[in-house]
C-alpha cells in the first residue's frame, strides 16, 4: 500500500474504504471486514454515518494491530464549538471503543468552527487524535476559517474525480503541504464518468475496468482516495491498483476532463442551517 506524509508528519495510506451510507444493521461490519481481509488499512467514517460502533468493532474483531490500521472520522456540526466539541470528541472515541483515532475532521464548515478546531488541537495534545483536518471547505470557506486556526489542517476531504479536480482549491492547499482526500471519488456511481471514452480506453488497454483506471488516476495525482462499496468483488477491485502506472501523456488525458464543478456546493447560502436540522446527534 502507498503510503502518504501529512504535513504533521503522520502517514496515511493512500486507498482508504469509506462507509458513508452503508447501515449500522451488520453491514458496516461485515463491508469493514472484507475491506481488512482485502488489504485495505484505512477506513473512513463519521459521526453523522451512524456506524462508527460497527467500524469500531470490526477493527477490534480484525486482529490486525491497532497500529497498523488508519481510522478517520469527523466532528459533527451539533458538536460545534470549544465546549461541545470535546464532548463530540469523547462520544467517537467511545463509540468506537478505541483508545485513539489517527485523523478527525470538521465536517461541514459552518458555525463555531474555530472553537471546535480548538478543541480538537487539545485532543490531539493529549494524543486522543493524531492527526486534524477539515472537510468541504472550498477556497472561500478556507480563507474564512483556517487562519483562525493555530494549526494548519493536514487533509481537506473534498468531493474529488476526474470531472471535479479542485483545482482552485489545490493551489491553495499545497502551499502548506495540505493533502486532499477525495469523497465520491468514482462520481457516485456517476455512468457518464465510468463510460468516457478516456476512461475505457484505458481501460481496455490496461485491462482494468473503469473504476481502477480513475483511482489508478486519483492515487498518482496525489490525492487520497475513499472508494466506497459494499460488493466483496469491488472492495478487492478498488484496491488492486498498484501494479501498474498512467504515463505522463495518459494523467494528463484525465487531467484534460475536469469541467470545474461538483455535485454539492458548499458555499450555497443556508447550508450549513439545513444540515443541521436535518437529524440529531445524541452526546
Amino acid at each position: 500500500m502507498k503510503m502518504i506524509t501529512l504535513n504533521d508528519g503522520v502517514k496515511i495510506p493512500a486507498i482508504g474504504f469509506g462507509v458513508f451510507m452503508i447501515p449500522a444493521d451488520g453491514s458496516t461490519y461485515k463491508a469493514v471486514r472484507d475491506a481488512l481481509d482485502a488489504g485495505y488499512r484505512h477506513i473512513d467514517t463519521a459521526t453523522a454515518y451512524f456506524n462508527e460502533e460497527e467500524v469500531g468493532k470490526a477493527v477490534r474483531d480484525s486482529g490486525i494491530p491497532r497500529e497498523e490500521i488508519f481510522v478517520t472520522s469527523k466532528l459533527w456540526l451539533s458538536h460545534y464549538g470549544y465546549e461541545r466539541a470535546k464532548i463530540g470528541i469523547d462520544r467517537s472515541l467511545r463509540k468506537l471503543g478505541l483508545d485513539y483515532i489517527d485523523l478527525y475532521l470538521i465536517h461541514q464548515p459552518y458555525g463555531d468552527v474555530p472553537g471546535a478546531w480548538k478543541a480538537m488541537e487539545e485532543a490531539k495534545a493529549d494524543n486522543k487524535l493524531r492527526s486534524i483536518g477539515v472537510s468541504n471547505m472550498t477556497p472561500k470557506i478556507w480563507n474564512k476559517f483556517v487562519p483562525q486556526f493555530s494549526t494548519v489542517p493536514s487533509v481537506n476531504q473534498v468531493e474529488c474525480n476526474p470531472f471535479s479536480q479542485q483545482k482552485e482549491l489545490r493551489k491553495i492547499l499545497n502551499k502548506n503541504n495540505v493533502k486532499i482526500q477525495c469523497w465520491y471519488p468514482l462520481g457516485h456511481g456517476n455512468t457518464e464518468l465510468l463510460s468516457n471514452s478516456v476512461i475505457t480506453s484505458l481501460a481496455e488497454k490496461y485491462g482494468r475496468d473503469a473504476g481502477q483506471i480513475i483511482l489508478r488516476f486519483e492515487v498518482q495525482e496525489g490525492f487520497i482516495t475513499l472508494p466506497k462499496s459494499s460488493d466483496p468483488q469491488r472492495i478487492k477491485s478498488n484496491i488492486d491498483i498498484f501494479d501498474f502506472a498512467l504515463t505522463d501523456e495518459e494523467m494528463n488525458s484525465i487531467r484534460g476532463l475536469d469541467t470545474g464543478k461538483t455535485s454539492h456546493d458548499p458555499d450555497a447560502p443556508g447550508i450549513g442551517e439545513s444540515l443541521l436540522k436535518a437529524f440529531t446527534v445524541e452526546d
